[in-house]
């Protein structure tokens, strides 16, 4: 007898282990199979064939298989052995990362081919015999010649097509099929609509370009497998992108490009299109379960092609792969949240790369402390790009105080005079603007004027944010919302905005600019599958003046005509409660500084702050990331955080405030007597309740010269003996590793 280990979509450590019936092969590792659990049948993959000896009173328990869906492997030997490494690297279930990695359709079985009715003409027969084989039916004549005048250029045409030409209805085709005088097939379509657009060649690179090229070719010819390219913004990184993906192409290898966010992806693909084709595939999660089913075997097929995505692409089963592109390196979004597997697709990334014996290039203007320390040490090459494209100059930074412009009353809502009248100027220029402003809504909360209470989520420990189009206050973690309220629920009394986000200064800017064409991007207006591609397409038209935007606009997004960008109040960036808080703040800064004159004239960033002496502000002026880097990273070592120290979170959850104290008290307890000074106390998030859980966090941070491996299988033992106590019942523990 036979035996498999199976891995089903369950957050359940262990594998399951299923018997071969007579008379059915063995399928291979990776082969979707459908097995029974319990009373239903799932589907899963093959992890192996369990070949350890089973204890004879085990054997009549294991139960067989009900099929194999797939014969041949679906999840390639490469994707199984990234699976396995995420599973023990962010100690989570393989269940769970086999949930992440496949699109819902494969394993609910609810995915149905498209198909299409073409309708033809039989080889051989003569027109004019049959209109006279139709006597006086006259309908028939019209949709037969009109089906004859279609065809002439294909040999067939749409079912639907020729009936809407005809004018025709279903009845009359179905009668002319019957007599034998047309002929009817259905096939299978894609519903990736293929790229008919020209072909083009791929730029020149400048000289800059061309030697970077050279350098980041020449770390991989001397062993480095992972090369950082810090090239500031608009220095024409992609284009060295483009030129290396053609010879990989050409070696008839593939490529995986990743790319932070799906805005970013819209941009990207319209502009590798024209140069790739029909040989660039878009994967990202707005694409409905169907077509990333189709998208997903057509990135298996052995043909090369290049594949541009969010994060989920790091899990397509590409085969040959020869180079994996992580671009905006530094992103947090590269960081699943929630739900787990809580990864990293930088760090997949790499993982895949070393599977295949793949090169990994890694692209930022600002690339994360972690990675280019890594570079520093000479663990990653490093290739440098310090001049814009065409010789344009960075632009310029100007700080205003808004201390100053609010003590001499010069201010229009959340607008300084100066920048009002600079946007005017710029206007006026036919150029234009993007506002960055990061929170949504239109103002955080809603304040009483007389008990200074804000109306609050019920699930969530935060104020609802101020929503005015939708005339609501919304919760931005759970979606919790309400109508507004007219008085403060608690007293009675008037209430008041508190803050601001970008509809709110979209409405300000109808005020100020009444004749200027704005768009706003956030989470809200970008809901749609098409929402980013038609809010990035209309401002590269310049079919709108002024983009008001969160961090989406950030993000490596290129404009020619934006002469001015400004951000309307930096300080909340610098006060987050989180040893990553500089260096994201000069992040953001930088990238979306990044998006003023990237073209011809010298573009110009203006920062609105109450901190004009904050030392991030100085290092963003001068567009000095080494000098950041180094204060950071003596920051970093004295305070014992990446990249001298790894970093793993456990956040607990319960729906009472006791138990969940209770059992953190205990956890800390049991770790200290392990991980000593190295688990912090227990901590009370600012967010102390979520979707009605209450939370409590612990931080575990180990010297990077300590067995990580052994330190997990610990915390690993700690957890579930302490999740046994009757005092813990119910609590969820959830791990993060490298947390963002």
């Amino acid at each position: 007898m036979q035996y498999i280990d199976v891995i089903l979509p369950l957050a359940i450590r262990d594998t399951y282990t299923y018997s071969i019936p007579d008379g059915l092969s063995c399928p291979s590792a990776g082969c979707l199979v459908e097995v029974p659990l319990l009373r239903k049948t799932l589907r899963g993959i093959v992890l192996r064939e369990h070949t350890s000896a089973l204890p004879e009173e085990w054997k009549h328990k294991i139960r067989p298989i009900q099929s194999v869906v797939n014969e041949q492997p679906l999840i390639p030997r490469e994707q199984l052995a990234l699976w396995q490494w995420m599973s023990e690297y962010y100690m989570c279930t393989l269940g769970e990362v086999l949930s992440a990695a496949l699109p819902n359709g494969i394993l609910e079985d609810n995915y149905s081919e498209r198909t299409t009715i073409y309708i033809s003409l039989p080889l051989g027969v003569d027109t004019q015999s049959v209109l006279s084989s139709l006597g006086r039916a006259r309908k028939q004549q019209i949709l037969y010649e009109c089906a004859v005048r279609m065809c002439g250029a294909t040999g067939r045409i749409e079912r639907r097509a020729l009936l809407e030409e005809s004018c025709q209805a279903p009845a009359v085709l179905r009668a002319l099929v019957q007599r034998g005088v047309l002929i009817q097939t259905e096939e299978g379509v894609s519903r990736i609509a293929p790229y008919t657009g020209t072909i083009e060649s791929s730029h020149d690179l400048s000289p800059a370009q061309a030697k970077a090229t050279n350098e980041i070719e020449q770390n991989y010819a001397s062993g480095k497998q992972i090369v950082l390219l810090h090239g500031v913004t608009s220095s024409g990184k992609t284009d060295i992108y483009i030129h290396l993906i053609e010879k990989q192409l050409q070696q008839g290898k593939n490529v995986l490009y990743l790319v932070p966010e799906i805005a970013l992806t819209t941009q990207l693909t319209s502009r590798l299109q024209r140069i790739f084709g029909n040989r660039l595939l878009e994967y990202h999660s707005r694409f409905s379960s169907a077509e990333r089913i189709e998208l997903y075997f057509s990135a298996a097929e052995d043909k090369p092609h290049v594949v541009i995505g969010a994060r989920s692409a790091v899990f397509l089963p590409l085969p040959n792969v020869g180079l994996i592109i992580v671009d905006e390196e530094h992103e947090p979004s590269y960081k699943q949240v929630e739900p787990s597997p809580r990864y990293h697709a930088r760090a997949a990334a790499i993982m895949l790369a070393k599977e295949h014996h793949a090169h990994v290039l890694l692209g930022s203007a600002t690339p994360s402390i972690e990675s280019y320390y890594l570079a520093q040490k000479g663990v990653y090459g490093l290739v440098t790009l310090s001049e814009r494209f065409g010789g344009v100059e960075l632009p310029q930074i100007r700080l205003v105080d808004l201390r100053q412009q609010y003590f001499t009353k010069e201010m229009y809502d959340h607008f300084s005079d100066p920048l009002v009248a600079r946007i005017r100027e710029v206007l006026a220029e036919k150029k234009q603007v993007i506002l960055f402003q990061n929170r949504r809504g239109y103002a955080p909360q809603l304040q009483c004027t007389q008990c200074g209470k804000p109306p609050r989520c019920v699930q969530c420990d935060v104020p609802l944010a101020l929503h005015k189009q939708a005339n609501e206050l919304r919760c931005h973690y759970c979606g919790y919302h309400i109508p507004v309220p007219t008085v403060c629920p608690s007293c009675g009394g008037a209430l008041k905005t508190i803050g601001f986000g970008t509809e709110r200064i979209e409405d300000e800017l109808s005020k100020l600019f009444p004749e200027a064409r704005v768009l706003r991007m956030d989470l809200d207006t970008t809901r749609s599958k098409t929402a980013y591609q038609d809010i990035i397409n209309s401002f590269s038209r310049h079919e709108c003046d002024i983009l008001v935007g969160t961090q989406m606009v950030t993000k490596g997004l290129h404009f020619d005509e934006v002469r001015l960008v400004a951000v309307l109040n930096a300080d909340p960036l610098f006060n987050q409660p989180d040893f990553r808080a500089y260096e994201r703040a000069f992040q953001l800064l930088e990238q979306v500084a990044g998006r003023a004159g990237r073209k011809g004239t010298q573009g110009e960033v203006w920062i609105q702050t109450f901190d004009t002496d904050n030392a991030v502000l100085s290092f963003v002026q001068g567009h000095n990331y080494t000098a950041f880097f180094e204060q950071q990273l003596k920051e970093r070592k004295t305070f014992k955080y990446p990249p001298f120290y790894r970093v793993i979170s456990l956040q607990l959850r319960h729906q009472n405030a006791v138990r969940v104290q209770t059992t953190a008290e205990i956890l800390q307890k049991q770790l200290a007597e392990f991980f000593g000074m190295r688990v912090s106390p227990v901590i009370v998030p600012s967010v102390e309740r979520m979707h009605a859980y209450y939370l409590r966090e612990l931080t575990i941070r180990l010297e990077n010269n300590n067995s990580v491996t052994e330190a997990k299988r610990r915390l690993r033992d700690i957890t579930d003996r302490v999740l046994t106590s009757s005092s813990c019942k119910g609590v969820q523990i959830i791990t993060d590793v490298d947390p963002m």
